[in-house]
């Protein structure tokens, strides 16, 4: 699968069923060896009143868990245990 085939889906949690981004909206993290991909750093923005807070969330190659049409789903809790 191509990175542009994936671009533009819908990031989310599975755990906590709430959206994380949009991959096209990332950075990749990846050998530069062996050109695998091990992580996006997606940057989330959420509003609470009227501050904007803006993060980013790491999400690492091993929790994707589906990579559906239109989203790919994630386990965040597969890296803790």
């Amino acid at each position: 699968m191509r990175l542009s085939e994936i671009a533009n889906k819908e990031i989310i949690d599975f755990e906590k069923g709430e959206r994380l981004g949009i991959l096209g909206q990332t950075d990749v993290l990846l050998d530069e060896q062996s050109g695998d991909i091990h992580a996006f750093v997606v940057p989330v923005s959420k509003w609470y009143q009227f501050n904007r807070k803006d993060k980013e969330v790491t999400v690492y190659w091993q929790q994707i868990k589906k990579i559906g049409q239109d989203m790919i789903i994630i386990d965040t809790q597969s890296l803790r245990n």
